[in-house]
């Protein structure tokens, strides 16, 4: 009699949950779409329980299935730590490597290096996922996630791949029409785009003048007749003339150089936006999340040196 549990369904199961839809897993697995759903049958008819709801259109879990998921994904885990510390896979980076990076920043800067790096090590399997919003960090969906500054969560190993800083810009031609703010309190009675990004506090920029114990933070509500999701969309309506843009040094770089947009109140500070890889501690030793990271900070180290 056959295991109610086979090793070869953790690793199927993992990519049918992440995939969404049978179709998109047999894409991913490369088989085609009867024969994941038969596999997923077998499983079920083995364990006695419905692990995924199927509708015409749509694919979600069951409690059962969310279960069995979060027990998949760690064995295999745990397997790839396993392969680590014997030295199986320190010189030959391989498997599933799932990365989830932020709209703009990860088809802008990522997507390409992504690109890059399968070339460098073809037998390693890339899912990039890109989102508004950073998934919750005891999500195990990802192997590793790209993000603007560190989390404060012992449980996850951050090293900043490149400083970032925040910057506020607009384009020469709004400039000229409504007058180049003087304090941050001037910004009230300017257009400021805003971008609801993040758990940040929408609306609401933060500036700091000075350092150490003089320091000082000033808190000012802006207002604007543009607001966006995507990084991308609102640098584009600055460069349009059509107001004042708080955005990450690595977006608007290249227009501050070309001065189709310029810096705004340089002499105060924003929040940090240092560009971090952000990964579970037992994903250290995974040859895979290693390379991955190296590449890209390397990456990152090289083109910041070529920019100035």
């Amino acid at each position: 009699m056959s295991a109610a549990i086979q090793p070869a369904d953790l690793g199927f199961f993992s990519v049918l949950a992440s995939a969404g839809s049978l179709s998109a897993a047999a894409r991913e697995l490369g088989i085609t779409t009867p024969a994941v759903s038969k596999h997923l049958a077998l499983m079920e008819s083995r364990v006695g329980v419905s692990l995924v709801n199927r509708t015409t259109r749509r694919m979600g879990l069951t409690p059962e299935g969310e279960v069995y998921l979060e027990h998949a994904r760690r064995i295999l885990g745990e397997i790839d730590d396993m392969e680590g510390l014997l030295g199986v896979s320190r010189s030959t980076p391989t498997g599933l490597l799932r990365v989830n990076a932020t709209l703009g920043f990860g088809r802008s800067h990522v997507a390409p290096l992504i690109s890059r790096f399968v070339r460098k090590h073809p037998q390693v399997e890339v899912q990039l996922q890109l989102s508004v919003n950073p998934p919750p960090l005891t999500d195990d969906a990802f192997d590793v996630c790209i993000r603007f500054g560190a989390p404060p969560d012992s449980r996850m190993i951050a090293r900043q791949i490149a400083p970032n800083r925040r910057l506020l810009c607009a384009s020469p031609a709004y400039l000229a029409k409504h007058g180049m703010p003087k304090v941050p309190n001037d910004l009230t009675r300017h257009n400021c785009i805003g971008i609801r990004q993040g758990e940040e506090a929408y609306g609401v920029w933060r500036l700091t003048q000075g350092r150490g114990k003089s320091a000082r933070t000033e808190a000012v509500k802006t207002r604007g007749n543009l607001t966006t999701n995507d990084g991308e969309i609102a640098v584009n309506w600055a460069l349009d003339g059509h107001g004042i843009l708080m955005r990450a040094e690595w977006d608007i770089e290249r227009y501050l150089r070309n001065g189709r947009l310029v810096q705004v109140l340089p002499q105060y500070a924003t929040p940090d936006a240092s560009i971090h890889a952000v990964y579970p501690q037992r994903h250290q030793l995974a040859a895979r999340v290693r390379a991955f990271v190296d590449f890209v900070a390397l990456a990152f180290t090289q083109q910041a040196a070529t920019s100035r």
